[in-house]
């Protein structure tokens, strides 16, 4: 089941600020922490002490850890591929490895008797993880998360980021990735400040349009915050995204009929099988609110993005609602509710026959 996560840098922290954070996300149904080990410079004992009490409160909270690592962090804090003593005493639930070791190493760590997870790098393509695979590591041990990246224009592009998760998914593989909170001042392990997500094209999108289209591309099992901290309205706002459902914000043009507003957010919408190019239709409004009035109001001539609810002079189709895939003329029958927002019209790329799909209730 996919799932949220949030990442913390204790040594850019205070113990009680991410143990509180670690709180507050629970709240809003976040189910693993990341960690990062490649930017601390605490001593062994230091960090396995730190790191044992955010632990034990993440897993108290209903949640997993999992550490970012690298062969020179093995190499300074005295950890070898074949004893992960020191992770399991903090009480982590995996590693990721930021950068691997031979394919071979990273197999054999899988077949760990603790269960413990190995996370590889997604973002460096097939070969990598194909080497691995090559080597039968423990497939239940073996899953994958994407980099961040925060200096602009450093972020993958899309092109790159759906090869890799298409050549990862080849294997079954789980595939977790970043987006970036939106506030002033949110950090990351690194003194730079221009964002912290996987894919370039969200680095300045809200954080809740980064996390719906991550979920659209059906390719990434978990969304991590990258940065610290998001605001408690950006938490709440992707908390009510059901990962399986297109989603997508409304920009209203007028003020909701009561009709209009049962439609949209209390009925379950779908994409009818026999798509039209010029719309996607959820049929099924239209036979549970065959007795409500649907006044006409705002009957604009229709653009791509467009969300439309057929309105009483259309008496067979009352009630339908449509989001308009292509430029066409409005006989007088379809209501203008609003529009998909500029910044995520790439979400009505992923509309497909039947697929289940919602709005954002922000009202």
């Amino acid at each position: 089941m996919a799932r949220l996560g949030i990442s913390i840098y204790p040594e850019h922290s205070s113990l009680q600020k991410d143990l509180d954070y670690i709180t507050l996300a629970a709240k809003y149904g976040v189910k693993r922490i990341f960690g990062c080990l490649l930017s601390a410079e605490q001593s062994k004992e230091e960090i396995q002490a730190q790191y044992k009490q955010l632990v034990a409160h993440a897993h108290a909270n209903g949640m997993e850890v999992i550490l970012d690592v690298a062969p020179f962090v093995f190499e300074k804090l005295g950890i070898t591929y074949t004893n992960l003593s020191f992770f399991t005493e903090i009480g982590v639930d995996g590693i990721r490895l930021d950068e691997g070791f031979d394919g071979l190493k990273e197999s054999l760590m899988s077949c760990n008797k603790e269960g413990f997870k190995i996370e590889i790098n997604a973002s460096f393509g097939n070969k990598y993880i194909a080497n691995i695979v090559s080597h039968y590591p423990n497939p239940d041990a073996i899953i994958t998360c994407h980099n961040f990246y925060p200096q602009r224009y450093t972020g993958l592009s899309l092109k790159h980021f759906n090869k890799c998760n298409e050549e990862i998914k080849s294997y079954n593989l789980k595939i977790a990735a970043f987006v970036s909170s939106q506030v002033e001042g949110s950090y990351g392990p690194w003194p730079v400040n221009e964002g912290l997500c996987t894919l370039e094209e969200h680095r300045n999108l809200p954080m809740d349009v980064q996390v719906r289209h991550l979920f659209a591309t059906r390719m990434i099992d978990d969304v991590i915050i990258a940065n610290c901290y998001p605001s408690e309205e950006e938490l709440k706002s992707i908390a009510q995204i059901t990962p399986g459902v297109l989603t997508f914000d409304i920009a209203y043009e007028k003020e909701l009929q009561e009709s209009e507003r049962k439609i949209i957010f209390e009925h379950a919408h779908y994409v009818r099988g026999d798509m039209s190019e010029y719309m996607a239709r959820s049929t099924f409004p239209r036979v549970t609110y065959a007795n409500e009035d649907v006044k006409p109001e705002n009957t604009r001539e229709l653009k791509r993005g467009d969300i439309v609810i057929v309105n009483n002079e259309y008496a067979r189709y009352k009630g339908e609602l449509h989001i308009i895939l292509k430029d066409m003329p409005n006989d007088g029958k379809k209501n203008v509710i609003g529009r998909v927002p500029e910044h995520e019209i790439m979400l009505l790329d992923y509309i497909e026959p039947w697929r289940p799909f919602a709005f954002m209730n922000k009202l």
